[in-house]
């Protein structure tokens, strides 16, 4: 496949870099020589520099003959019009734009992207899907990784492993004979550092980072079993009022159990929109790191505190002067990835990478087969892919224990109609289920092979 990639920024090297690592054809282009050397000099791709809503430009990226345009440069705009270019003047089958603005995002001016008007096929809001991250956060916060699977029927949880964890130094084959009716299993587990896909035989052991996919309808004894107790969000702190802030804010608002918020946004006009726009949150107009407004906003009676500004120094020191001042829970958005691991010394329970999770957006719309959702995790090490089983795939009618899958590659759990099943060896993949797999960077294209249709699908 031939993609053009818009942007050069983190979003679009990580994008390039997960392409191109799969055999495919990928041009960068950026109006910044520096990022594009960074592109052609780190990864296997071709780099040109210039406005990536210029034809010329385009045209000297191989438009014509390219399959897919991703437009992620950091201007909606730019974006737009670069989508507008590649339909009318290159005729690009598949048009994918990352948009920030909320009111190219209002559902009234959805016809807006219609082929016949403003040809877009996938629009990505950053924005939405850092606050749908948040709100994962919120509804597991002793994990300090979560996403959703299968129409909200199964959970990947991100779970550390402590001295009190009942099944530490337990091999995990023995977790199935121990706990033979919990719909879970470890598919992922990083250790000093390094991320791996377990072997039945490991063991997990403190200081252990792993992923767990579960049944939603067993989360809570899954947390159980990993010796953490699950409470409540009934008060959460917002510290910051932006885009993503409001965003937050707004989706709690609409939550069917009332959950009190208080927003904290240091810009004022930033502040009185989002007091306009909420309807029962109180907004504060002050510094998120103030600990006198911090007290004012109730902090040592929150039960969560997400600190989600556009400086990411802030959202960590936000976070620290909430513990400090008694908040059980802790949430930073982090866009620096280099920052990650001052997480855990500083007493941070958790944060969100925005742009893994535009990547992991951006993904979900470009793999074969019928892939229904991607999830990244850390920095692009693994992902998590959910697909459906079609009669082409080589796994259609292979019992899982006959399925040649590499050794980075887990099932997490299986769909069948509308059960969710634990993976076993003797369980059939027959044509129409759903899959989750948790692979390793580098096994992705042994996966897409796995799941890959034949050219009459496409």
């Amino acid at each position: 496949m031939k993609v053009i990639i818009c942007g050069a920024g983190q979003v679009g090297w990580q994008i390039a870099r997960h392409l191109s690592g799969e055999l495919n054809d990928v041009t960068v282009v950026d109006n910044n020589p520096d990022l594009v050397r960074r592109a052609t000099d780190t990864l296997d791709v071709q780099g040109i520099a210039g406005f990536a809503s210029y034809p010329d430009v385009l045209d000297r990226a191989g438009a014509r003959d390219a399959d897919m345009i991703i437009a992620a440069t950091y201007s909606d705009e730019v974006n737009m019009v670069t989508c507008q270019v590649a339909h009318s003047v290159f005729g690009i089958q598949r048009k994918i734009a990352r948009l920030r603005s909320q009111s190219y995002l209002t559902a009234i001016y959805s016809d807006l992207y219609r082929r016949d008007h403003l040809p877009i096929d996938v629009v990505i809001s950053p924005e939405r899907e850092v606050a749908a991250a948040a709100m994962q956060r919120l509804s597991a916060p002793a994990a300090f990784d979560t996403e959703t699977f299968m129409d909200g029927q199964a959970q990947l949880l991100g779970i550390v492993i402590h001295e009190d964890c009942p099944i530490v130094n337990t091999p995990l084959r023995q977790l199935t004979d121990l706990f033979s009716t919990l719909r879970s299993i470890v598919v992922g587990v990083r250790r000093e550092g390094t991320l791996f896909a377990p072997e039945p035989g490991d063991q997990l052991f403190v200081g252990d980072q792993c992923y767990v996919f579960a049944h939603v309808e067993d989360v809570s004894r899954t947390m159980d079993v990993f010796g953490k107790t699950q409470k409540k969000q009934d008060r959460v702190v917002i510290v910051g009022g932006g885009n993503v802030g409001l965003e937050v804010a707004k989706t709690l608002e609409d939550q069917e159990k009332r959950i009190r918020s208080k927003v904290i946004e240091r810009d004022r006009p930033s502040a009185e929109r989002a007091a306009e726009e909420l309807e029962r949150t109180i907004v504060l107009n002050g510094d998120g790191l103030d600990a006198a407004l911090l007290k004012e906003a109730g902090i040592e009676r929150a039960d969560a505190m997400l600190a989600v500004t556009d400086d990411d120094k802030t959202n960590m020191l936000a976070a620290v002067r909430a513990k400090a001042e008694g908040c059980p829970l802790a949430i930073a958005l982090i866009n620096d990835p280099t920052l990650v691991p001052l997480m855990k010394p500083m007493g941070i329970d958790a944060y969100i990478n925005p742009r893994a999770t535009t990547v992991s957006s951006i993904l979900r719309h470009i793999r074969h087969g019928r892939v229904r959702q991607v999830y990244s995790i850390g920095d692009a090490e693994a992902e998590v892919i959910e697909a459906e089983v079609l009669s082409t795939s080589p796994m259609a009618g292979a019992r899982l224990r006959d399925i040649d899958f590499p050794e980075g590659v887990l099932v997490g759990a299986v769909r069948k109609g509308d059960e969710v099943l634990r993976p076993t060896g003797g369980l059939r993949i027959d044509e129409g289920d759903v899959v989750a797999i948790f692979s390793m960077t580098d096994d992705v294209p042994e996966v897409e092979r796995l799941m890959q249709v034949s050219i009459d699908f496409f």
